[in-house]
């Protein structure tokens, strides 16, 4: 009941309020709130650094075009998914071959002997296996030239 009656109350101011002309407020009052509100409203900086001049341009580009941002971000929704998918798999591993038959390794010594004959060699031996032998990379040692 209470309520109401503050409706009614405030109807009625209201529709007393919206007969009444509206006024212009003084001349002097409007030039002090205008010069009070003119320090107060922010300025671009004349002597602004190329950064900060940058930072300005892409706001002023970015910042109304939201279809912009929902591109880039659609973008890197796509590099990091390709690039979590590329991660999920397993490193390929070479296949391991196997050993030749004993036909193949004499097969082989025979055309080697072939070979050194033909090359004008008339040693009947087989030729010397070679005597170095690579070192695996993490006991190598790299000599730097001065």
């Amino acid at each position: 009941m209470k309520k109401s009656n503050e409706q009614s109350d405030m109807d009625e101011f209201e529709q007393q309020l919206s007969r009444r002309p509206l006024r212009q407020a003084p001349a002097e009052w409007r030039r002090e709130i205008l010069a009070a509100a003119v320090p107060a409203s922010p300025r671009p900086a004349t002597g602004s650094s190329l950064l900060s001049n940058v930072r300005a341009r892409l706001s002023a580009i970015f910042w109304p075009c939201p279809e912009a941002w929902a591109g880039l971000a659609a973008v890197w929704i796509l590099v990091l998914a390709l690039n979590y998918s590329m991660q999920d798999r397993p490193p390929v591993m070479a296949k391991k071959i196997p050993s030749p038959s004993p036909q193949v390794v004499a097969e082989l010594k025979q055309q080697r002997q072939m070979f050194v004959e033909l090359i004008g060699q008339n040693q009947a031996g087989e030729a010397e296996p070679s005597k170095y032998l690579p070192l695996p990379r993490s006991q190598r040692v790299e000599f730097m030239a001065v």
